[in-house]
């Protein structure tokens, strides 16, 4: 198979062979992993039983797939991934506020994958073999996990998606295994260590329903237009991706986050969940736990660095895709070594997904917005200034910025950081809100609404689409001087 060659270029419409089926299956096989299943870990960690843990990740996953879905019919109209397209709105050079945004949220994802599945694969080999456990191993590990992840993000999406379609029927049956072999020490209490986190139950409920459900959709709000632009709109409809969509992230995100809830309260894992689960599993799931460890965590990996190289190259047009995958992969795994050594994983977690969501709830409403008001017409020619070192086009804005778009997208992401509530970190507004996290809610409502006030009489700019009629370019591109 060859090396994909696109970066954030316009995909030509004889390349877009992919459908719905695909959509579902890299959405699916991409998600039933440990980096995921990680995520049901964190409501019984907080304190939570198996009733208000699975009320918390059901409602925020929910909540967030009605949110995030809706992103994949950007791409799907422009045939670039959404960083890109999102200069329709913030403008060609504006549009680094999402490739910065989608590298963040894809460098965390990757490194607490590659983290978690590492620290199981130790385990299971100390068990089973008597691998040493200790810092070598660990590291050891986590560099051979990040050598596979490497090789399937290079390769590419058609790679990616062959390997997903794979993992989904793989891993569906090892976790159903799963299902049995922790059976008998499920319990529905929460760990016996644990007491809520926040020092009462809602407060802790509404964490828990943001850091372990939401979470895992606004994890896609960048990602979702790396697989839609390979989707041709001639040979399916915005309803068939949208409803494909939604499928993929219910049964990719809930699969893997109630079993790592069961298998959390199943082995009392309170502080810490890979240690725990590598010890409460009976001897003869080791292999398979090794394997999800292994296969899962590469196939999950591999997309997030898949899409970092992607956002890297948005930043950096110079950089190949290649080249921006492997720098990204390098990064990703400093975060890994001193993460495992100086962090603690469930402050780590919480603390990353809450004040990324933060950032990244404004940009994706606006560009929400940006694709209501231009109802999906776009200029994908003009789109690709930035990346031909060029000038002028539809978005250009004022030096390639909207600066109104910019503006709002800051004021969302400000007040968005000083609601959140972190085990290492609190906001200044939580004062006014009894303590409860609204960072989600006021970040997006607030860079919407700003957004709305600021452009309220400004007509969205025009653009061909994907199979739209055509409208004039509103000022011509021209080639920059070096």
């Amino acid at each position: 198979m060859p090396i994909e060659q696109r970066g954030v270029d316009t995909i030509p419409e004889e390349e877009r062979t992919s459908g719905p089926r695909d959509l579902m299956s890299i959405l699916l096989g991409s998600n039933l992993c440990l980096g995921v299943i990680v995520f049901g870990w964190l409501p019984p960690s907080f304190g939570l039983g198996l009733v208000p843990s699975l009320t918390a990740i059901v409602t925020g996953t929910v909540v967030g797939i009605a949110f995030t879905a809706p992103l994949a019919l950007v791409s799907l109209r422009t045939a670039t991934n959404l960083s890109t397209s999102s200069g329709a709105q913030f403008g060609v050079r504006g549009r680094l506020v999402g490739s910065i945004v989608g590298l963040l949220l894809a460098l965390g994802y990757t490194a607490l994958t590659l983290w978690i599945g590492g620290d199981v694969m130790v385990g299971t080999l100390t068990r089973l073999v008597g691998l040493p456990d200790n810092g070598l191993t660990h590291s050891l590990m986590y560099g051979v996990l990040a050598a596979f992840t490497v090789i399937g993000a290079v390769f590419g999406y058609r790679l990616l998606l062959r390997m997903s379609k794979a993992l989904s029927i793989v891993m569906v049956l090892l976790l159903a295994l799963g299902v049995y072999a922790y059976a008998p020490g499920f319990t529905t209490a929460a760990p016996p260590d644990t007491t809520y986190l926040l020092g009462s139950f809602w407060p802790t409920w509404i964490l828990a329903a943001v850091a372990a459900g939401l979470s895992g959709p606004v994890a896609f709000i960048t990602l979702l237009g790396d697989y839609t632009r390979y989707v041709s709109p001639h040979k399916h409809s915005s309803r068939s991706v949208y409803w494909a969509t939604c499928a993929g992230l219910l049964v990719g995100l809930l699969v893997p986050q109630l079993f790592g809830t069961y298998t959390a309260l199943a082995a009392q894992a309170g502080a810490d969940y890979a240690g725990p689960l590598v010890g409460a599993a009976p001897f003869w799931y080791l292999v398979p736990l090794l394997f999800a460890a292994a296969a899962g965590s590469v196939g999950n990996a591999g997309l997030m660095l898949y899409s970092m190289g992607l956002d890297l190259d948005a930043i950096v047009p110079k950089a190949t895709r290649t080249k921006a995958t492997v720098i990204a992969a390098a990064v990703a795994t400093t975060f890994v070594f001193f993460g495992s050594f100086e962090w603690n994983v469930q402050s780590a977690m919480t603390s990353f997904v809450l004040l990324l969501t933060a950032i990244g709830t404004p940009w994706a409403v606006i560009t929400l917005i940006g694709y209501v008001r231009c109802r999906g017409a776009y200029d994908a020619d003009a789109l690709q200034v930035f990346n031909r070192r060029a000038r002028g086009g539809v978005y250009w804005y004022s030096g390639g910025w909207n600066i109104r778009a910019t503006a709002s997208w800051a004021a969302g992401a400000v007040v968005g950081l000083a609601a959140v509530s972190t085990p290492v970190y609190e906001g200044p507004l939580l004062a006014l809100t009894g303590g409860v996290d609204c960072s989600f809610v006021l970040s997006g409502v607030v860079g919407g609404l700003v957004y709305g006030a600021l452009t309220f009489r400004t007509a969205a700019a025009p653009g061909t689409g994907t199979g739209l009629a055509a409208a004039p370019a509103a000022d011509p591109v021209v080639v920059a001087a070096d």
